[in-house]
């Protein structure tokens, strides 16, 4: 007997209504205006008894304050929880911090974005409509660069400028493809989700957007209609952004979002036409607790950061009224060095576990896979290619979370890159242990053995 499947959508915007700082760079930037809504997206499935979910926020991340709010404004539900929800962000930095603490933060925003996922939640789950499942990858190479870069020295820099004549080759892979899975209600597409590596950082400036992500759901949304939902679910791409650092092209400006939003929109939208049925699959879903550790650091690095400290005490920094930009730790500023020397000293008392919600939603060969933070692309390329080779498998990052409550988010590199250079090898971008990739890694093939709707204990 077929199992039908069946949809429902829900929206709303997020536009902040008090005082607060935009995320994603080292300095305050309180909102002074919109250049166009953030919103929250909702979007889901129910096949049979069982049901799942997926919530995606236009913000930074998914914070540890956020997350348990929206699970505790959906707690009175039965049907949907953490064990078969994916909560994640686009990871615009032109959005709110989600993430109370820290300067310029507003603990009042993270209430109202939680509330209004589950508002977005409760319009889904009164909405639902039989649909149809399709599936289709497409790829685009225009938009992507691995961020770090051999130097002629020998080291790893991350961002080291335009035609920098230092470089020698990127450090790592880039992922182009982007999977695609869809949902059609008499014949017509409806629900179209793709999964694009990118960074969400095109604008700057103290105004908020959707950036580049935001683009690419409304040009989708246009051509699908009226009543229809567009996901750009941001793949494992901690170290990858859009800066060609082969031209001198201005890749810091609105129109630059539109740009790459508009281009990813055409890149889909051919291969919206090309998308095949899905058909005699079981919607299953599969979840567990992974248990990381801190970021390791030596007596040699905190005897060396204290010296740092010493050494450039008179220099502002973002604490005391500074700015700070990625470039200038690729420069060595005194300002950048002594604030990530402050920022390990920091870590260094911080020894709290890190407790990921891994969620993973599969519909016969298609599965979408939760991760949390900002995993490097090689992360995805494996989980991707290695632990779901015969799936059209997407990676979704920011997710779930961040750890604990005292964990804004970070890098989640490879064992490889540390050691080398660049900033998200950093104890300030990155406060998980040095092994949290292989143990995401281990989590997932352990995830995957069988798939079926049963939740794994702790995995430490």
């Amino acid at each position: 007997m077929k199992k039908e499947l069946y949809y429902g959508i829900g929206r709303r915007c997020i536009n902040p209504q008090v005082p607060i700082s935009l995320a994603g760079y080292f300095n305050v930037r309180m909102w002074d205006g919109i250049l166009d809504d953030i919103e929250v997206r909702v979007l889901v499935l129910r096949q049979a008894e069982q049901y799942c979910a997926i919530v995606q926020f236009d913000l930074i991340t998914v914070s540890q304050e956020l997350a348990e709010a929206f699970y505790r404004g959906i707690a009175d539900l039965k049907v949907i929880s953490q064990k078969n929800i994916i909560v994640t962000a686009t990871h615009s930095h032109t959005a709110p911090d989600s993430r109370t603490g820290r300067p310029g933060s507003n603990p009042d925003y993270v209430q109202f974005a939680a509330a209004k996922a589950a508002d977005a939640v409760r319009e889904a789950l009164g909405s639902m409509h039989p649909g149809e499942l399709f599936s289709g990858i497409t790829r685009d190479n225009r938009f992507c660069f691995n961020r770090r870069y051999w130097m002629k020295d020998c080291t790893v820099v991350t961002n080291p400028g335009k035609l920098n004549h230092e470089i020698t080759r990127p450090e790592g892979e880039v992922d182009y493809e982007i999977p695609l899975i869809g949902i059609k209600d008499e014949g017509k597409l409806r629900i179209l989700i793709a999964n694009i590596v990118n960074h969400t950082d095109t604008i700057g400036g103290n105004k908020v957007s959707a950036d580049w992500a935001g683009f690419f759901v409304r040009l989708i949304q246009a051509k699908l209609g009226k009543d229809s939902m567009v996901m750009p679910l941001i793949g494992a791409s901690g170290n990858i952004n859009h800066f060609d650092v082969s031209t001198d092209m201005d890749q810091t400006c609105y129109s630059e979002a539109e740009r790459i939003g508009g281009g990813y929109a055409d890149t889909v939208e051919k291969a919206m036409e090309k998308l095949v049925p899905v058909a005699g699959f079981t919607l299953k879903t599969k979840s567990a607790e992974l248990i990381c550790g801190t970021r390791e650091i030596s007596p040699e690095e905190l005897i060396e950061a204290k010296l740092t400290i010493e050494k450039y005490k008179n220099i502002p920094d973002p604490a005391n009224g500074g700015v700070l930009t990625s470039e200038d730790l690729a420069k060595k500023a005194p300002a950048a060095l002594k604030y990530f020397a402050q920022s390990l000293i920091d870590m260094a008392s911080d020894q709290e576990p890190r407790v990921f919600n891994l969620v993973g939603i599969f519909l016969g060969k298609c599965c979408i896979v939760s991760l949390p933070a900002e995993p490097f692309v090689e992360i995805g390329l494996q989980i991707k290619k290695g632990i779901f080779a015969e799936y059209n498998a997407m990676i979704v990052s920011h997710s779930n979370g961040t750890g604990n409550l005292r964990v804004g988010g970070g890098y989640i590199p490879n064992s490889w890159n540390y050691g080398r250079g660049g900033y998200e090898t950093t104890p300030r971008e990155n406060p998980f242990s040095v092994k949290t990739a292989d143990q995401l890694l281990a989590a997932w093939r352990k995830l995957t053995c069988p798939v079926d709707n049963i939740d794994l204990p702790k995995i430490t």
